[in-house]
This record gives C-alpha cells, structure tokens and sequence, in this order.
C-alpha cells in the first residue's frame, strides 16, 4: 500500500495458519469513511477495546495490520510469522503475526483474525492498523466514495457484459482487473490504499504522452527503492464503459502492473465480490478526469523521515 505507485505488500504469506470467519449476515451494515489523502479510514474496535483508526486498503493480500504499539497495548498473543513481500521480485522481510479474537467494523464482528505487526506511516494522520483485502472475502465490501461510506452485506454480484461489473482474479490475495489504454490491455491492481494512477515503466514505454514523462519522486518499497517519473497520457484510459479522458500517470521501474488507486477510485462507489471474482464501478457520468495526484510522493507502511536503507536495490 502506498502513495502515488504500486504496492509495498502484494502478499502477506502466514507461516502458520489461521483465518479470520464472519458469520452469516442477513441485512447490511453501514459505517462513515474519512477520506485522507484519497485513502478511506474507518472506525473500528479490537477485542471490545477502542474505537482505533484503521485504514482500508484492497491493495494488501492479508487480513490486517497492527502497529507495534497497538498490539502491546492490547497484549494480543503471537501467532507466529509471515512473510511481507512486494512485487518487483527483489526479496521480503519476516514480521510477527498476532491473532485478534474479535475485531469489529461497520456493526460486522470478524472472529480469529491474524494480523501482522509493522511500522504504518504518519504521513495520513494517526491510526492503529490496517484492513485487508481478504479480510471481507466471505461478504460484499461497498466503498462508496461519494458518500464517504462503506457497507458489508451478503449477497453476490450479477455480470452485466463488462459495462460496470468486471472479473477480478486474486493470485497474491489483490484485486487485478483488465483496462484498456489505447489499443493495450492493461492488467491493473484495484488499491484503495494507493493514492494515483500508476502504469509499470515496461508498459509506459509503448505509450504515448502529451509531453515527456518527467521526474514526480522517489519511491521505496520493502525491497527496492526507485524514481518516479509523471506525465498525461495521449490516449484514454477504459475501465469497463468508463472512460479516462489522458489522464495524469505516474511511471515506476520497480513494479509488472499498473495500480489503480483512491484517486480514480473516489469517482466510484466500488463493490467487490471475492466469491465470485467480481468488482462493480458505479459512478454518475461515464467520461472522468484525472489530475495530478494531489500529494508528494510518500510511501505506505515506511518511516515517513528515515534516510533511505542502503540495503534496497535501486532499480531503473
């Protein structure tokens, strides 16, 4: 999850296992989202004890995140190890795991859930903890932007030919969905944790741009650290009957696929279905902006006022 590019954690891989289960759910249940630097955070509560501010993030294959501090606070019992990684293939690092026998959000209590233990920025305020993606794989998750909303419910999705519901597939427990840019389709991950659009430097090279692509910032991930470079598309971007007029992009090395974030994301209200594979975009006009991403570059999950770790790779 981070800011402007990509994922910091595509996959959080437990080593040993445990999972969170909801039970049945017969109507729906609602709560308030505070949009923060496009990202969504809500209110929630671990083991009766808070409300703590957690961010909600489909970009994590996990079910959720602590901060260090949280977890002593709350004395939460370890649960063993996982394995943190990103996708440019370059490594990961170990963190411990601690299990939350009740977490609560939007009215829906979640029983068993394994949390990793890690650092999360100060760059969006203070919270406690992160929401992941497989965290709501047995209901149907509403992140209704325009609103400032999110609900649970049971229930599936319907296709409708690929106008506002679209397949997902989840190999490393992340949304990714297929746009169209130009004449190229684009494999894309659905991150509300992001912030931009951001398109991999091997696809951006077969692109065309209003103006060269120039340098926008630094990025840095678990395993590698990179610039970033920006710049508008000439061409449109397509998500099902959608369309991005040239919309603003950024450009990373480090990363295979494109990332949609919470900037395009806020045009939407989202519904995702992981029992069936399918998201569905809901918005009030078809053809859609997007500006410069709003806020320097600052990464997810990484100290936000560290000097960079010389044991990265650089890449690109």
């Amino acid at each position: 999850m981070f800011a402007h590019v990509g994922r910091i954690i595509a996959c959080v891989t437990p080593l040993i296992g445990l999972c969170a289960s909801l039970p049945a759910q017969t109507s729906l249940h609602s709560a308030p989202i505070e949009i923060t630097h496009g990202k969504p955070f809500v209110m929630v509560t671990v083991n009766g004890k808070g409300p703590f501010r957690f961010v909600i993030d489909t970009g994590t294959g996990g079910e959720a995140f602590v901060t260090e501090e949280l977890a002593s606070r709350l004395g939460l019992p370890a649960a063993g190890k996982a394995r943190l990684s990103d996708p440019s293939g370059q490594g990961g690092q170990r963190v411990p795991m601690v299990l939350i026998q009740s977490l609560q959000v939007a009215g829906v209590e979640f029983a068993g859930v394994k949390a990793a233990v890690h650092r999360l920025s100060s760059g969006d305020g203070d919270y406690q903890g992160l929401l992941g993606f497989l965290l709501f794989r047995d209901t149907l998750l509403t992140l209704d932007y325009p609103s400032r909303r999110m609900t649970l419910a049971s229930g599936a999705l319907e296709p409708d030919g690929g106008r506002s519901v679209l397949p997902f597939r989840m190999p490393e427990g992340v949304p990714i969905v297929t746009m169209r840019i130009g004449g190229l389709l684009v494999d894309a991950q659905i991150d509300s944790g992001g912030s931009g659009l951001s398109l991999p430097q091997q696809l951006a090279s077969r692109l065309k741009f209003t103006a060269a692509p120039s340098a926008f910032g630094n990025g840095q991930s678990l395993s590698t650290s990179f610039r970033i470079k920006a710049a508008k598309l000439a061409s449109d971007v397509h998500l099902g009957s959608y369309t991005f007029a040239r919309p603003f992009v950024e450009i990373n090395p480090a990363f295979p696929l494109a990332n949609f974030g919470s900037c395009p994301m806020q045009n939407f209200v989202v519904t995702f279905d992981q029992r069936n594979g399918l998201v569905r975009f809901d918005a009030r006009q078809k053809l859609l902006r997007l500006a410069t991403t709003p806020e320097p570059m600052h990464m997810q999950l990484t100290p936000p006022a560290k000097p960079p770790d010389p044991t990265l790779v650089p890449v690109g």
